[in-house]
C-alpha cells in the first residue's frame, strides 16, 4: 500500500496508530502513534522508500532482536510513556509517543473502548494541526470514538494495517517494544509470574501459574 494514495491534499499531517496488548491476561494495552508532516507526494514517498528496506512491518511478524535492530537503525532509542520522542528521517521530523491504558480503564470501558481511547489520546497529544488537513491511519476496522462530537481528522481504518502501511507498522513496532519492556520491568517486581517469558499472554504456563495448577 502507498500511503500517499490515501492523502487528499498537501501539505499534510499524517498520524499512524496501533495498539498491542488486547490478547494478554495481564499488563496494559499499549498504544503507539507516529506523526509526520509532509509538503508533497515526493517527500512522503521518499520517507516510505527509506523505511521499506529497514524491515518495518507488523510487529507480530518480528522477533525481539529484529524490532530492536529496526528501531536502532532509525535512531529510536527511548520510549517513555506519554512523552514525545522524535527523529529526523530523510529531512522529515518523525515524532512518536507511547500511551498506556491500565486495568482500571479496561475494566470500566472494556478493552476495545480502552484501545480506541488510547489511540485517540495519543494522536491528540502528537497533532500540531488538529484540522481537516490531518489524516489518521488506524490499524483495524474501526474509527476513533468521539461521542456526539465530529472527528476533526480524516480517519482511515485499515484492516491488517500494521502489515499494509509502513507508518502503522512502525507504530506497531514501537508499541510492542514498549509493552514488552514494561512487562520485563514487571517481571523484576513479580518474578513468580514469569512475565519475562510470556509477557502476560495466555500461554499454558501462565494459565497454570494463575490457577495454581
Amino acid at each position: 500500500m502507498r500511503e500517499s494514495r490515501l492523502i487528499p491534499s498537501f501539505p499534510h499531517e499524517i498520524i499512524a496508530t496501533d495498539e498491542v496488548g488486547r490478547g494478554p491476561l495481564s499488563g496494559p494495552v499499549v498504544v503507539a502513534a507516529v506523526r509526520i508532516h509532509v509538503e508533497n507526494h515526493e517527500a512522503l514517498n521518499s520517507l516510505l522508500r527509506f523505511l521499506r528496506p529497514k524491515g518495518v512491518t507488523d510487529s507480530k511478524q518480528l522477533k525481539a532482536k529484529d524490532r530492536l535492530e529496526i528501531l536502532s537503525k532509525l535512531g529510536i532509542k527511548d520510549l517513555p510513556f506519554r512523552e514525545k520522542g522524535y527523529v529526523v528521517l530523510k529531512g522529515i521530523e518523525v515524532s512518536y509517543v507511547t500511551w498506556e491504558m491500565d486495568h482500571k480503564v479496561i475494566d470500566e470501558e472494556n478493552i476495545l473502548a480502552a484501545s480506541l481511547r488510547g489511540m485517540k489520546e495519543a494522536c491528540l497529544y502528537l497533532t500540531q494541526n488538529p484540522t481537516c488537513h490531518t489524516t489518521v491511519l488506524i490499524d483495524g476496522k474501526m474509527k476513533l470514538r468521539w461521542g456526539s462530537e465530529k472527528s476533526p481528522w480524516n480517519e482511515i481504518p485499515i484492516i491488517q494495517g500494521d502489515s499494509k502501511s509502513l507508518l502503522i507498522g512502525l507504530a506497531s513496532i514501537i508499541a510492542k517494544e514498549k509493552r514488552d519492556g514494561h512487562m520485563l520491568q514487571m517481571h523484576e517486581l513479580y518474578p513468580h509470574y514469569g512475565f519475562n517469558s510470556h509477557f502476560g499472554y495466555p500461554t499454558a504456563d501462565h494459565r497454570n501459574i494463575v490457577t495454581g495448577k
